[in-house]
Protein backbone atom coordinates (compact mmCIF):
# COMPACT_ATOMS: atom_id res chain seq x y z
CA UNK A 1 0.00 0.00 0.00
CA UNK A 2 3.20 2.30 1.21
CA UNK A 3 5.08 1.58 -1.89
CA UNK A 4 1.51 1.97 -4.11
CA UNK A 5 0.61 5.56 -2.89
CA UNK A 6 4.49 6.80 -3.02
CA UNK A 7 4.50 5.78 -6.74
CA UNK A 8 1.33 7.67 -7.27
CA UNK A 9 2.56 10.86 -5.72
CA UNK A 10 5.34 10.42 -7.84
CA UNK A 11 3.67 10.21 -10.76
CA UNK A 12 1.81 12.99 -9.99
CA UNK A 13 5.18 14.60 -9.10
CA UNK A 14 6.45 13.63 -12.72
CA UNK A 15 3.10 14.82 -14.65
CA UNK A 16 3.31 18.08 -12.62
CA UNK A 17 6.95 19.14 -13.40
CA UNK A 18 5.89 18.03 -17.07
CA UNK A 19 2.96 20.25 -17.09
CA UNK A 20 5.06 23.13 -15.96
CA UNK A 21 7.28 22.83 -18.87
CA UNK A 22 4.73 22.32 -21.18
CA UNK A 23 2.71 25.30 -20.50
CA UNK A 24 0.53 27.68 -23.15
CA UNK A 25 0.46 31.17 -22.85
CA UNK A 26 -2.95 32.25 -24.29
CA UNK A 27 -2.82 35.88 -25.93
CA UNK A 28 -5.63 38.41 -26.32
CA UNK A 29 -5.05 39.96 -29.70
CA UNK A 30 -7.33 43.17 -30.25
CA UNK A 31 -7.40 42.61 -33.82
CA UNK A 32 -6.70 39.81 -36.47
CA UNK A 33 -3.60 40.17 -37.57
CA UNK A 34 -2.83 40.84 -42.05
CA UNK A 35 -0.85 39.09 -43.79
CA UNK A 36 1.89 36.76 -41.66
CA UNK A 37 5.05 37.73 -43.70
CA UNK A 38 7.88 40.61 -42.62
CA UNK A 39 7.75 42.11 -46.35
CA UNK A 40 3.66 42.42 -46.55
CA UNK A 41 2.58 43.15 -43.21
CA UNK A 42 1.36 46.50 -41.91
CA UNK A 43 -0.68 45.84 -38.92
CA UNK A 44 0.32 46.39 -35.16
CA UNK A 45 -1.14 42.99 -33.81
CA UNK A 46 0.75 41.12 -37.16
CA UNK A 47 3.94 42.31 -34.99
CA UNK A 48 2.88 41.08 -31.75
CA UNK A 49 2.86 37.34 -33.48
CA UNK A 50 6.09 38.14 -35.01
CA UNK A 51 7.72 39.16 -31.63
CA UNK A 52 7.48 35.09 -31.26
CA UNK A 53 8.19 33.74 -34.98
CA UNK A 54 10.70 36.05 -36.75
CA UNK A 55 14.35 37.91 -34.80
CA UNK A 56 15.45 40.86 -36.20
CA UNK A 57 19.06 42.10 -37.13
CA UNK A 58 18.75 43.87 -34.07
CA UNK A 59 16.27 45.25 -31.51
CA UNK A 60 15.57 48.09 -29.01
CA UNK A 61 16.08 48.33 -25.07
CA UNK A 62 13.15 49.76 -23.22
CA UNK A 63 15.19 53.23 -23.50
CA UNK A 64 14.97 53.13 -26.84
CA UNK A 65 18.66 51.95 -27.65
CA UNK A 66 19.50 49.74 -30.37
CA UNK A 67 20.33 46.21 -28.81
CA UNK A 68 21.98 43.04 -30.59
CA UNK A 69 19.52 40.51 -31.37
CA UNK A 70 20.78 38.17 -35.23
CA UNK A 71 23.65 40.33 -34.85
CA UNK A 72 26.04 40.79 -32.57
CA UNK A 73 27.88 43.71 -33.57
CA UNK A 74 28.12 46.87 -36.45
CA UNK A 75 29.90 49.50 -37.84
CA UNK A 76 29.35 52.58 -40.02
CA UNK A 77 31.79 53.48 -42.56
CA UNK A 78 33.33 56.62 -42.37
CA UNK A 79 31.19 58.27 -45.11
CA UNK A 80 28.74 56.73 -43.12
CA UNK A 81 27.08 54.89 -46.76
CA UNK A 82 27.34 51.20 -45.31
CA UNK A 83 26.85 49.53 -42.24
CA UNK A 84 28.39 46.26 -41.58
CA UNK A 85 27.14 43.76 -39.71
CA UNK A 86 28.81 40.69 -37.74
CA UNK A 87 26.33 37.97 -37.57
CA UNK A 88 25.32 35.58 -34.78
CA UNK A 89 26.74 32.10 -35.28
CA UNK A 90 24.94 28.72 -35.12
CA UNK A 91 21.70 30.39 -35.67
CA UNK A 92 19.22 28.15 -37.65
CA UNK A 93 15.65 29.21 -39.26
CA UNK A 94 12.65 27.15 -38.06
CA UNK A 95 13.15 24.32 -41.34
CA UNK A 96 16.75 23.43 -40.28
CA UNK A 97 18.08 25.90 -43.06
CA UNK A 98 21.87 28.09 -41.78
CA UNK A 99 21.21 31.99 -40.94
CA UNK A 100 24.11 33.48 -42.26
CA UNK A 101 25.30 36.71 -44.37
CA UNK A 102 23.65 35.11 -47.70
CA UNK A 103 20.27 34.88 -45.71
CA UNK A 104 20.58 38.61 -44.97
CA UNK A 105 21.34 39.22 -48.53
CA UNK A 106 18.22 37.33 -49.72
CA UNK A 107 15.79 39.43 -46.84
CA UNK A 108 16.72 42.92 -47.61
CA UNK A 109 16.77 42.41 -51.76
CA UNK A 110 12.89 40.41 -50.91
CA UNK A 111 11.78 43.62 -48.59
CA UNK A 112 13.28 46.01 -51.61
CA UNK A 113 12.09 43.98 -54.91
CA UNK A 114 8.16 41.62 -53.59
CA UNK A 115 5.51 43.07 -55.21
CA UNK A 116 3.28 45.03 -52.70
CA UNK A 117 6.38 45.21 -49.92
CA UNK A 118 6.05 47.75 -47.18
CA UNK A 119 9.27 47.56 -46.75
CA UNK A 120 10.87 49.18 -50.10
CA UNK A 121 10.05 52.79 -48.52
CA UNK A 122 11.92 51.77 -45.67
CA UNK A 123 14.81 50.43 -47.46
CA UNK A 124 14.94 52.67 -50.49
CA UNK A 125 18.31 54.29 -49.21
CA UNK A 126 19.64 51.09 -49.38
CA UNK A 127 21.52 50.22 -53.14
CA UNK A 128 23.09 46.74 -52.72
CA UNK A 129 24.19 43.93 -49.76
CA UNK A 130 27.19 42.28 -50.12
CA UNK A 131 28.35 39.12 -48.72
CA UNK A 132 31.75 40.09 -47.11
CA UNK A 133 32.16 36.48 -45.45
CA UNK A 134 29.61 33.68 -43.62
CA UNK A 135 28.80 35.77 -41.07
CA UNK A 136 29.87 38.92 -42.05
CA UNK A 137 27.30 41.38 -44.49
CA UNK A 138 27.39 44.83 -45.84
CA UNK A 139 24.47 46.99 -46.80
CA UNK A 140 25.31 49.93 -48.77
CA UNK A 141 23.43 53.36 -49.17
CA UNK A 142 23.28 55.56 -52.01
CA UNK A 143 24.06 58.50 -49.12
CA UNK A 144 23.89 58.77 -45.64
CA UNK A 145 21.14 57.28 -44.08
CA UNK A 146 20.66 57.95 -40.93
CA UNK A 147 17.09 55.83 -39.75
CA UNK A 148 18.81 52.63 -41.33
CA UNK A 149 20.11 50.83 -37.91
CA UNK A 150 16.10 51.87 -36.53
CA UNK A 151 14.45 50.51 -39.48
CA UNK A 152 15.93 47.18 -38.79
CA UNK A 153 14.23 47.07 -35.26
CA UNK A 154 11.20 45.92 -36.86
CA UNK A 155 9.94 44.18 -39.87
CA UNK A 156 12.71 45.10 -42.18
CA UNK A 157 15.11 43.31 -40.12
CA UNK A 158 13.20 40.35 -39.69
CA UNK A 159 14.77 37.29 -41.38
CA UNK A 160 12.90 34.37 -43.07
CA UNK A 161 14.52 31.19 -44.28
CA UNK A 162 15.48 32.14 -47.88
CA UNK A 163 14.38 28.24 -48.64
CA UNK A 164 10.76 28.74 -48.12
CA UNK A 165 10.84 32.22 -49.39
CA UNK A 166 11.45 30.99 -52.43
CA UNK A 167 9.43 27.92 -52.35
CA UNK A 168 6.35 29.94 -51.12
CA UNK A 169 7.03 33.32 -52.89
CA UNK A 170 3.30 35.70 -52.14
CA UNK A 171 2.00 32.42 -50.67
CA UNK A 172 4.87 32.83 -47.68
CA UNK A 173 2.07 33.83 -45.14
CA UNK A 174 0.13 30.64 -44.99
CA UNK A 175 3.16 29.01 -43.36
CA UNK A 176 5.93 31.51 -42.37
CA UNK A 177 9.59 30.62 -41.63
CA UNK A 178 11.55 32.83 -39.02
CA UNK A 179 14.56 32.17 -36.85
CA UNK A 180 12.68 33.32 -33.54
CA UNK A 181 11.91 31.48 -30.18
CA UNK A 182 8.57 29.93 -31.80
CA UNK A 183 7.33 28.19 -34.55
CA UNK A 184 4.06 28.50 -36.90
CA UNK A 185 1.35 25.86 -36.46
CA UNK A 186 -1.47 26.93 -37.66
CA UNK A 187 -3.67 29.92 -38.14
CA UNK A 188 -7.23 29.79 -38.45
CA UNK A 189 -8.73 33.73 -39.38
CA UNK A 190 -10.51 35.60 -36.80
CA UNK A 191 -10.33 32.50 -34.33
CA UNK A 192 -6.62 31.78 -33.12
CA UNK A 193 -2.65 31.57 -34.24
CA UNK A 194 -0.56 28.78 -32.86
CA UNK A 195 2.66 28.78 -32.60
CA UNK A 196 5.09 26.42 -30.70
CA UNK A 197 8.37 26.41 -29.26
CA UNK A 198 11.58 25.71 -31.62
CA UNK A 199 14.29 24.07 -29.92
CA UNK A 200 16.60 25.25 -32.37
CA UNK A 201 16.27 28.61 -31.15
CA UNK A 202 19.65 30.21 -29.79
CA UNK A 203 18.42 31.23 -27.12
CA UNK A 204 16.24 28.49 -25.84
CA UNK A 205 17.22 28.55 -22.85
CA UNK A 206 15.11 31.54 -21.57
CA UNK A 207 11.93 30.44 -23.72
CA UNK A 208 9.58 28.96 -21.18
CA UNK A 209 6.56 28.26 -22.66
CA UNK A 210 6.05 25.66 -25.21
CA UNK A 211 3.36 26.80 -27.00
CA UNK A 212 1.27 30.26 -27.89
CA UNK A 213 -1.94 30.67 -28.66
CA UNK A 214 -2.92 34.46 -30.06
CA UNK A 215 -6.79 35.06 -29.96
CA UNK A 216 -8.62 37.89 -31.48
CA UNK A 217 -11.03 39.67 -29.43
CA UNK A 218 -12.05 42.84 -30.44
CA UNK A 219 -13.89 44.09 -28.22
CA UNK A 220 -12.12 45.24 -24.81
CA UNK A 221 -14.83 44.27 -22.56
CA UNK A 222 -14.61 40.74 -23.97
CA UNK A 223 -11.05 40.42 -23.92
CA UNK A 224 -10.56 41.27 -20.43
CA UNK A 225 -13.60 39.04 -19.29
CA UNK A 226 -11.78 36.59 -21.08
CA UNK A 227 -8.53 37.28 -18.99
CA UNK A 228 -10.59 37.01 -15.83
CA UNK A 229 -12.61 33.68 -16.24
CA UNK A 230 -8.96 32.29 -17.32
CA UNK A 231 -9.26 31.61 -21.25
CA UNK A 232 -6.57 34.28 -21.32
CA UNK A 233 -2.88 34.53 -19.75
CA UNK A 234 -2.01 38.03 -21.15
CA UNK A 235 -3.89 40.76 -22.83
CA UNK A 236 -3.10 43.65 -24.56
CA UNK A 237 -4.74 47.08 -25.10
CA UNK A 238 -6.50 46.95 -22.28
CA UNK A 239 -9.50 49.61 -22.07
CA UNK A 240 -8.49 52.71 -20.35
CA UNK A 241 -11.75 53.04 -18.60
CA UNK A 242 -10.69 49.08 -17.09
CA UNK A 243 -7.37 50.07 -15.71
CA UNK A 244 -8.28 50.94 -12.14
CA UNK A 245 -10.50 47.89 -11.91
CA UNK A 246 -7.73 45.88 -13.27
CA UNK A 247 -5.36 47.13 -10.75
CA UNK A 248 -7.53 46.27 -7.51
CA UNK A 249 -7.80 42.85 -8.93
CA UNK A 250 -5.15 40.41 -6.66
CA UNK A 251 -5.52 37.84 -9.56
CA UNK A 252 -4.65 40.06 -12.41
CA UNK A 253 -1.41 42.57 -12.50
CA UNK A 254 -1.45 45.82 -14.46
CA UNK A 255 1.35 47.55 -16.29
CA UNK A 256 1.68 50.80 -18.68
CA UNK A 257 4.18 52.88 -20.77
CA UNK A 258 3.84 55.60 -23.25
CA UNK A 259 3.88 54.81 -26.66
CA UNK A 260 6.01 56.47 -29.91
CA UNK A 261 3.51 56.46 -32.24
CA UNK A 262 -0.09 58.26 -32.26
CA UNK A 263 -3.62 58.33 -33.24
CA UNK A 264 -4.43 60.48 -36.21
CA UNK A 265 -7.33 60.77 -38.87
CA UNK A 266 -5.84 60.70 -42.52
CA UNK A 267 -7.76 62.61 -45.16
CA UNK A 268 -7.50 61.24 -48.82
CA UNK A 269 -6.12 64.43 -50.16
CA UNK A 270 -4.59 62.42 -53.22
CA UNK A 271 -4.65 58.74 -53.14
CA UNK A 272 -7.67 58.52 -55.58
CA UNK A 273 -10.28 60.55 -57.33
CA UNK A 274 -12.20 60.41 -54.27
CA UNK A 275 -10.44 63.09 -53.21
CA UNK A 276 -11.80 65.54 -55.97
CA UNK A 277 -15.32 64.60 -54.56
CA UNK A 278 -14.79 65.24 -50.95
CA UNK A 279 -15.19 68.08 -49.64
CA UNK A 280 -12.65 67.64 -47.34
CA UNK A 281 -10.25 66.56 -48.91
CA UNK A 282 -10.40 68.58 -51.77
CA UNK A 283 -10.64 71.87 -49.73
CA UNK A 284 -7.77 73.04 -47.10
CA UNK A 285 -10.09 75.32 -45.26
CA UNK A 286 -12.30 72.72 -44.47
CA UNK A 287 -9.75 70.22 -43.02
CA UNK A 288 -8.31 73.52 -40.85
CA UNK A 289 -12.40 73.80 -39.81
CA UNK A 290 -11.91 70.06 -39.44
CA UNK A 291 -9.73 70.26 -36.85
CA UNK A 292 -10.60 73.12 -34.88
CA UNK A 293 -13.76 71.52 -34.09
CA UNK A 294 -12.44 68.77 -32.57
CA UNK A 295 -11.20 69.29 -28.98
CA UNK A 296 -8.13 66.85 -28.35
CA UNK A 297 -8.29 66.78 -24.54
CA UNK A 298 -11.64 65.74 -24.75
CA UNK A 299 -11.28 63.09 -26.63
CA UNK A 300 -8.17 62.09 -24.40
CA UNK A 301 -11.08 61.70 -20.75
CA UNK A 302 -14.00 60.13 -22.70
CA UNK A 303 -11.63 57.84 -24.44
CA UNK A 304 -8.00 57.19 -22.36
CA UNK A 305 -10.07 58.42 -18.94
CA UNK A 306 -7.46 60.95 -19.49
CA UNK A 307 -4.26 58.69 -19.86
CA UNK A 308 -3.13 59.55 -23.02
CA UNK A 309 -1.25 63.33 -24.12
CA UNK A 310 -2.91 64.96 -26.61
CA UNK A 311 -0.72 66.07 -29.79
CA UNK A 312 -0.66 67.33 -33.10
CA UNK A 313 2.39 66.06 -34.46
CA UNK A 314 4.24 62.44 -35.01
CA UNK A 315 5.64 62.60 -31.92
CA UNK A 316 4.25 63.68 -28.41
CA UNK A 317 4.63 67.14 -27.30
CA UNK A 318 7.37 65.89 -24.49
CA UNK A 319 9.70 64.34 -26.98
CA UNK A 320 12.80 66.00 -27.73
CA UNK A 321 12.04 65.78 -31.48
CA UNK A 322 8.91 67.50 -31.37
CA UNK A 323 8.72 70.81 -33.33
CA UNK A 324 7.77 73.08 -30.54
CA UNK A 325 7.12 76.05 -33.44
CA UNK A 326 3.92 74.34 -34.52
CA UNK A 327 2.21 73.92 -31.11
CA UNK A 328 -1.20 72.03 -30.56
CA UNK A 329 -4.11 73.73 -31.67
CA UNK A 330 -6.81 74.59 -29.35
CA UNK A 331 -10.92 74.24 -30.14
CA UNK A 332 -12.72 76.94 -31.87
CA UNK A 333 -15.42 76.29 -33.16
CA UNK A 334 -17.00 79.60 -34.24
CA UNK A 335 -13.71 80.29 -36.37
CA UNK A 336 -14.36 76.54 -38.13
CA UNK A 337 -18.13 77.57 -38.65
CA UNK A 338 -16.55 81.12 -40.06
CA UNK A 339 -14.36 78.88 -42.35
CA UNK A 340 -16.87 76.55 -43.85
CA UNK A 341 -19.10 79.54 -44.71
CA UNK A 342 -15.46 81.09 -46.74
CA UNK A 343 -15.40 77.76 -48.06
CA UNK A 344 -19.27 78.16 -49.31
CA UNK A 345 -19.85 74.57 -47.86
CA UNK A 346 -21.51 75.41 -44.30
CA UNK A 347 -22.75 71.63 -43.29
CA UNK A 348 -20.34 69.64 -45.00
CA UNK A 349 -20.42 65.33 -45.39
CA UNK A 350 -17.60 63.31 -44.14
CA UNK A 351 -17.54 59.82 -44.07
CA UNK A 352 -15.30 58.51 -41.97
CA UNK A 353 -13.77 55.14 -41.71
CA UNK A 354 -13.01 53.42 -38.32
CA UNK A 355 -11.71 49.94 -37.31
CA UNK A 356 -13.93 48.38 -35.41
CA UNK A 357 -11.57 47.94 -32.42
CA UNK A 358 -13.24 49.42 -28.81
CA UNK A 359 -10.91 53.02 -28.76
CA UNK A 360 -11.23 53.47 -32.20
CA UNK A 361 -14.74 53.46 -32.66
CA UNK A 362 -14.63 55.52 -29.70
CA UNK A 363 -12.94 58.08 -31.10
CA UNK A 364 -15.57 57.85 -33.88
CA UNK A 365 -18.22 58.51 -31.93
CA UNK A 366 -16.67 61.53 -30.14
CA UNK A 367 -15.71 63.41 -32.55
CA UNK A 368 -18.80 62.82 -35.14
CA UNK A 369 -20.41 64.45 -31.66
CA UNK A 370 -17.57 67.24 -31.81
CA UNK A 371 -17.27 67.62 -35.23
CA UNK A 372 -21.42 68.20 -35.68
CA UNK A 373 -21.22 71.29 -33.43
CA UNK A 374 -19.52 73.04 -36.18
CA UNK A 375 -21.91 72.45 -39.15
CA UNK A 376 -19.91 68.69 -40.20
CA UNK A 377 -22.07 65.49 -40.72
CA UNK A 378 -19.87 62.79 -39.77
CA UNK A 379 -21.08 59.49 -41.30
CA UNK A 380 -19.10 56.56 -39.43
CA UNK A 381 -18.52 53.48 -41.20
CA UNK A 382 -17.01 50.76 -38.71
CA UNK A 383 -15.12 48.42 -40.47
CA UNK A 384 -12.94 45.16 -40.18
CA UNK A 385 -9.29 46.14 -39.14
CA UNK A 386 -7.63 44.67 -42.26
CA UNK A 387 -10.50 45.07 -44.42
CA UNK A 388 -10.14 49.19 -43.59
CA UNK A 389 -6.02 48.79 -44.07
CA UNK A 390 -7.24 47.38 -47.74
CA UNK A 391 -9.33 50.65 -48.42
CA UNK A 392 -6.24 52.82 -47.05
CA UNK A 393 -4.13 51.28 -50.04
CA UNK A 394 -6.90 51.57 -52.47
CA UNK A 395 -8.33 55.09 -51.60
CA UNK A 396 -11.26 53.98 -51.12
CA UNK A 397 -12.04 56.42 -48.22
CA UNK A 398 -12.36 60.28 -47.24
CA UNK A 399 -11.11 60.19 -43.59
CA UNK A 400 -10.02 57.08 -41.84
CA UNK A 401 -9.16 56.78 -38.28
CA UNK A 402 -5.76 55.05 -37.80
CA UNK A 403 -3.35 53.76 -35.10
CA UNK A 404 0.46 54.21 -35.80
CA UNK A 405 2.19 52.17 -33.25
CA UNK A 406 5.37 53.96 -33.86
CA UNK A 407 9.22 53.49 -34.41
CA UNK A 408 12.38 54.49 -32.30
CA UNK A 409 13.44 57.57 -35.29
CA UNK A 410 10.72 59.56 -35.65
CA UNK A 411 11.67 59.18 -39.51
CA UNK A 412 9.28 55.77 -39.27
CA UNK A 413 6.90 57.68 -38.26
CA UNK A 414 7.10 60.40 -40.60
CA UNK A 415 8.75 59.53 -44.03
CA UNK A 416 6.81 56.38 -45.44
CA UNK A 417 3.48 58.49 -44.26
CA UNK A 418 4.43 61.83 -46.24
CA UNK A 419 6.67 61.12 -48.83
CA UNK A 420 5.46 61.24 -52.50
CA UNK A 421 4.16 57.79 -53.12
CA UNK A 422 5.43 55.71 -50.45
CA UNK A 423 3.54 52.19 -49.35
CA UNK A 424 2.13 53.78 -46.28
CA UNK A 425 1.11 57.28 -47.99
CA UNK A 426 -2.42 57.21 -47.43
CA UNK A 427 -3.45 60.54 -47.82
CA UNK A 428 -1.85 60.36 -51.26
CA UNK A 429 0.24 63.72 -50.14
CA UNK A 430 2.83 64.72 -52.80
CA UNK A 431 4.33 67.82 -52.13
CA UNK A 432 8.42 68.27 -53.27
CA UNK A 433 9.43 70.71 -50.67
CA UNK A 434 8.34 68.13 -48.09
CA UNK A 435 10.20 65.51 -49.72
CA UNK A 436 13.26 67.79 -50.01
CA UNK A 437 13.07 68.28 -45.84
CA UNK A 438 12.50 64.77 -45.32
CA UNK A 439 15.64 63.70 -47.86
CA UNK A 440 17.73 66.13 -45.72
CA UNK A 441 16.98 64.73 -42.64
CA UNK A 442 18.00 61.30 -43.30
CA UNK A 443 21.44 62.89 -44.60
CA UNK A 444 22.75 63.60 -41.19
CA UNK A 445 23.39 61.66 -38.06
CA UNK A 446 23.59 65.23 -36.37
CA UNK A 447 20.31 65.67 -34.57
CA UNK A 448 20.80 69.89 -34.38
CA UNK A 449 20.23 69.15 -38.27
CA UNK A 450 17.63 66.36 -38.06
CA UNK A 451 15.62 68.33 -35.77
CA UNK A 452 15.37 71.68 -38.29
CA UNK A 453 14.46 69.75 -41.07
CA UNK A 454 12.05 68.01 -39.17
CA UNK A 455 10.60 71.66 -37.26
CA UNK A 456 10.44 72.64 -41.83
CA UNK A 457 8.10 69.42 -42.20
CA UNK A 458 5.64 70.00 -39.12
CA UNK A 459 4.93 73.52 -40.50
CA UNK A 460 4.18 72.05 -44.04
CA UNK A 461 2.47 69.05 -42.60
CA UNK A 462 -0.13 71.56 -39.95
CA UNK A 463 -0.38 73.91 -42.98
CA UNK A 464 -1.95 70.91 -45.69
CA UNK A 465 -3.26 68.00 -43.26
CA UNK A 466 -2.84 65.08 -44.51
CA UNK A 467 -3.17 63.69 -41.15
CA UNK A 468 -4.69 65.23 -38.17
CA UNK A 469 -2.67 64.01 -35.23
CA UNK A 470 -5.06 63.71 -32.13
CA UNK A 471 -2.89 61.79 -29.09
CA UNK A 472 -0.10 59.71 -28.27
CA UNK A 473 -1.44 56.78 -25.81
CA UNK A 474 -0.28 54.50 -23.21
CA UNK A 475 -0.20 51.10 -23.97
CA UNK A 476 -2.08 49.21 -21.19
CA UNK A 477 -1.62 45.17 -20.56
CA UNK A 478 -2.88 43.11 -18.01
CA UNK A 479 -1.87 39.66 -17.66
CA UNK A 480 -2.15 36.63 -15.09
CA UNK A 481 -1.14 37.59 -11.71
CA UNK A 482 1.84 34.50 -11.50
CA UNK A 483 3.31 35.27 -14.95
CA UNK A 484 6.37 37.08 -14.71
CA UNK A 485 9.22 38.31 -16.68
CA UNK A 486 7.44 40.56 -18.94
CA UNK A 487 8.56 44.20 -20.10
CA UNK A 488 7.14 47.11 -20.98
CA UNK A 489 8.30 48.76 -24.45
CA UNK A 490 7.92 51.96 -25.71
CA UNK A 491 7.17 50.37 -29.30
CA UNK A 492 4.41 48.27 -27.71
CA UNK A 493 5.44 45.21 -28.51
CA UNK A 494 5.94 42.57 -26.14
CA UNK A 495 8.96 40.13 -25.95
CA UNK A 496 8.53 36.67 -25.11
CA UNK A 497 12.33 35.29 -24.63
CA UNK A 498 12.39 35.63 -20.51
CA UNK A 499 8.22 35.45 -19.58
CA UNK A 500 7.26 32.50 -17.43
CA UNK A 501 4.28 31.23 -15.21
Amino acid sequence: MKKTALAAIAAVLVLGAGGASAQTLKFGLAEDPDALDPTLARTFVGRLVFSALCDKLVDISPDLKVVPQLATEWKWSADNKSLTFKLRPNVTFHDGEKFDAAAVKYNIERHKTMQGSQRRGELSAVTSVEVVDPLTVKLNTSAPFAPLLATLTDRAGMMISPKAGQALGDKFATAPVCAGPFKFVERVAQDRIVVEKYDGYWNKANVHFSRIEFRPFIDATVRLANLRSGQLDFLERLAATDAKAVQKDSKLKFASITEIGYYGITINIGKSEKSKTSALGSNPKIREAFELSLDRNGINKVVFDGLATPGNQWVAPNSPYYAKSVPVPKRDVAKAKALLKEAGNPNPVVNLVTPTTTDASKIAQVVQAMAKEAGFDVRIQATEFATSLNMADKGDFEAYILAWSGRPDPDGNLYSFHACKQPLNYSGMCNPALDEVLNDSRLTTDMTQRQAAWDKAAKIVSAERPIIYLLHRKWLYAHRAKLTGFKEYPDGLVRFVGMKM
